[in-house]
Order: structure tokens, then sequence, then C-alpha cells
């Protein structure tokens, strides 16, 4: 038996973050990993998938500006960009991760973890070796998510793709079919559609279904654009499997024809072999959490010393909320330990409230989609009184400087009660860059007058917050209260 304060189950970016803030509120730490420490979003996900996705933007915006178009001479270096992304994976090793959590003082324990009752857990490693752990204070599950092969007939005999194949791929099919119309399924069909494969795109509504409509039709035409066959409005009923041929069969009677096909529609939580049974939840499900991430029992109300972080949760699926979720998570515990003050109020240090509304997420296609907080149907569906306000990016000085023939369109969602953004949206080329200045507006809750103070440099994409408040009309004049001492001096200069 090895006794720690905190034991966390899962070393990818969020297991780590949980473990980092846990040791730095003076709890001895210990994180069980049965894969490789860094997780999915190192090694399958995030840095993968972007690598993937670089090379292909970096060459379609040099095409659009004269002068570096007339220098390209050739096609994009497939072999090449599958290099780079190897680079970045370290070839699947491992190591430097694990220098970090011992640089950080975490204690790795390799091996799957299984509850065997309230803060305690069985190990078993690679080798049939089996170490029992005790937790003094807290457990936190950051065990993340695992692609969903949907009960078609004939695919599971097909051996198809999820993420991690994709991303870990050694070479580029010659054709691909994608299930999925979400951003797992863009995002790797804008990748492969720039390596080289013929991309046909398969999903049962539009793509991006829960980003703002012109996103996802942008995205759809950008990829017709590049080459690739998006069918939207269909399913898969049947593949068949012949050789290295596969024939999937959709409704209405049509085929595609693939050598490889990638299943991108959906994710299910981690939680079916962790022995959470004997903790009265029912292996297999998210694991719902109160806001400073204690998950919640059959009747709602938090265990004790039980947290989770992360995809496993099922708040919001991205690495970025994951980390947010995961600080908020080792500081909770280590405060909970200590008896220091635990502040769960909204918004305060240890309550993730920007999971509920201030969710920001930027989509790598080409054009890229950024997006933060509620679209305008969700804000409607909130009971929000809105206003939506479009302005098309094209139309901003520093989108003319960043290639010939920009397109792309912003649209910020105003909650007209409170005069604050309640969401933002950007579609067009490298807009990832422009969202964090909209999440702090949605998460600040910053006042539309006070937005105009916020000067957007010059010439810059940036510029748009200036033209999106001039669309929305000129800032309110605000009299001051009675007792503002200001209110003395304000007929001065009248």
């Amino acid at each position: 038996m090895t006794d720690f304060d905190a034991i966390v189950i899962g070393a990818g970016a969020v297991g780590e973050n949980v473990a980092d803030r846990a040791v730095q509120g003076g709890l001895k730490t210990a994180i069980v990993e049965a894969e490789l420490v860094g997780g999915e979003c190192s090694y399958w996900a995030c840095m993968p998938s972007k690598v993937l996705l670089r090379s292909g933007a970096v060459l379609a915006t040099a095409r659009t500006v004269p002068g570096a178009r007339e220098a390209i001479t050739g096609a994009l270096d497939a072999a090449a960009v599958l290099r780079r992304r190897t680079e970045f994976t370290h070839d699947w090793d491992d190591d430097s991760q694990v220098e970090w959590l011992e640089s950080a003082g975490i204690e790795l324990i390799r091996g799957h973890a299984v509850f065997t009752g309230p803060k305690t857990l069985e190990v078993t490693a690679a080798d049939g070796t089996v170490t029992e752990l005790t937790a003094a204070h807290a457990v936190a599950v950051a065990t993340g998510s695992v692609a969903v092969l949907p009960d078609i007939p004939g695919l599971k005999e097909a051996e198809p793709w999820t993420s991690r194949e994709a991303t870990s791929a050694a070479s580029v099919p010659a054709s691909l079919a994608v299930i999925g119309g979400g951003v797992v399924a863009a995002e790797l069909a804008t990748a492969f559609t720039a390596l080289g494969s013929r991309v046909t795109v398969i999903a049962r509504g539009r793509l991006l279904a829960k980003q703002e409509p012109f996103a996802g039709e942008a995205v759809a035409d950008a990829l017709t654009g590049a080459g690739a066959d998006v069918r939207l409005g269909t399913q898969v009923e049947r593949v068949e499997t012949d050789g290295s041929r596969h024939t999937l069969h959709l409704a209405g009677g049509s085929t595609v024809v693939a050598e490889k096909i990638l299943v991108a529609t959906g994710r299910a939580p981690r939680t079916g072999d962790l022995g959470l049974d004997v903790l009265g939840i029912t292996p297999g499900g998210w694991l719902a959490t109160d806001d400073s991430m204690r998950v919640l029992g059959p009747d709602g109300q938090p265990l004790d010393g039980l947290y989770a972080a992360g995809d496993v949760t099922g708040r919001a699926l991205l690495t970025h909320q994951g980390k947010y979720q995961a600080r908020i998570a080792g500081d909770a515990m280590a405060a909970r330990a200590s008896g220091a003050p635990v502040d769960t109020a909204p918004w305060g240090v240890h309550a993730a409230t920007a999971d509920h509304a201030a969710v920001p997420q930027v989509v790598f296609t080409n054009p890229e989609v950024a997006a933060v907080g509620l679209t305008a149907a969700e804000a409607e569906r909130r009971g929000i009184r809105t206003r939506v306000v479009d302005y098309e990016l094209g139309q901003v000085a520093g989108a003319s400087i960043h290639s010939n023939g920009y397109r792309g369109t912003a649209r910020a969602v105003v909650d007209e009660d409170r005069r604050v953004l309640v969401g933002v949206t950007f579609v067009g080329p490298d807009v990832g860059e422009l969202l964090h200045a909209a999440t702090i507006a949605v998460a600040g809750e910053v006042p539309l007058e006070r937005l105009w103070h916020a000067v957007p440099s010059y010439p810059t994409l940036s510029e748009v917050w200036l033209r999106l408040l001039e669309t929305y009309g000129r800032p309110r004049v605000v009299a001051p209260e009675p007792d503002d001492p200001a209110s003395s001096a304000a007929g001065s200069d009248a």
C-alpha cells in the first residue's frame, strides 16, 4: 500500500494540470497512466492534427499573395508533412513528458487503475505487477474520451480509422471517406485533401452543426473548391469490403468507394473499466460534476474526495477547457485538504463558470472558424433578448493586406438588456488569433460602451472590432448617478 495526499488517474494534458496544481498546493501527488504521458492531445489529437493542417494552410495563403504565389513551383510535400508530424509527437515517445512530471514533483505510476473503494485504487502494470494506492484527501479522474464507431453493417470489418489512426498515419491514402460532420471530420478532411487524398465527406446534417450556420457553409464550400466531395444530409447504410477497396452504400442508393474510411461521429467517456460501481456510479457514463469539479453521486450530491476534469465530464470536450477545469480541481483539492476557504461562487477561484457560456474554440479548417460563447440560436433558446451584428471581414484593411480576395465573416451576438457580448464568431483565414480578445469580452462581460475605447491597431484584422461596433450603432450616453462625485463636474464643459 502506497499512501499519497492526492491521486490523479490519467496523465494527459488535463491530468498533468490537476496533479501540478495539487503539488503546488502542498499535496503529495501521484499520477497513474496506462499509455503515454501527455495523452491524446500530445500524440493523437491537438498537436499532430494541427501540424498536419498547418502546411496546407500556409501554402493556400501563399497562393493568394502575388509575389509569393509566383515563387511556388510544386505541390505540398506530403512525406515532409508526415515527418514534421512525427517530430512533434517525438515518434510517440513520452520521455520528455516523464521528465517534466519528475521536475514538477509528481510521482508517475504506470498501469491501469481500478477503484477498490473511496480513495483507494489497485493499479495493474503491463507486466502484471499490482500496486495498491490510497489517497488521504482526493482522487481525480482525468481519463478522457474515446472515439465511437456507429452501428453500421460492415463498418467494423472495414477496419476504419478513428482520429488516432488518421493523425498517426504513415502514408496518405489515395482516397478517404470521412463519416461525420463535426470538428474532427472537418479538420481531417481539410488536412487529407491538402495532402493529396481524394476525400469524400458524408454527414447526416450540415458541417459544424454546433457553430453558426455560415461557418459550416464556408468550410463546405472551401472543401469542395479544394477538390473534396461533400455530401450532406445523408448517411451510410452499409459498407462492403473487397480487399483494400471499401464501398459505402448511402441512403438514396448512391455509393462511395475509398481506400480508407475515417469515422468521426462522436466520442464516449473512458469510464467503463475504472471500477466506479464500488462508488455507486454506473460505469461507462460521463462523470457529472459541480463547478469545483467534484463528481456528483446518483443523488446529485458531491462525493467526498472524488473529482473529475476534462473530456470525461462531458462539459466541454476541448483540451484548453479541460486544463481550465484541471486548474480549478487541483486548487479546490488543495484548499479543501488544508481547510482554506473554497470560492465556488460564479467566476470564483474554484468555479469552472466559463464552461457554461464562455467556451472558446478554433476549428483549424481552411477557412478557420473561431467562436466563443453562444451562437445566436443558443442565446435565443436561453431566452436572451439579442441583436445579431454581422460584418464582412474582407472589407477590413488588414484583410486586404493579408491576402488578395480575402473572404470571411464576423458575427457578434449582443445581449440587449445588459449591452454585453454573449457570443462572437469569426470565419476566415487565420482568424484563430482574433479569438482571445473575443473571449475576454465575453467572459469579462465588457459593456459595449467600454469596448469603444479598446482601439484596434491599423491595419490588422482586429479592426473588425471597430466595424462591428459601428454596425451596431453609436454608444449611448450614460448619465452619472446623483451620488457620483463625477456628476458635480459633468456640466463644466456642457
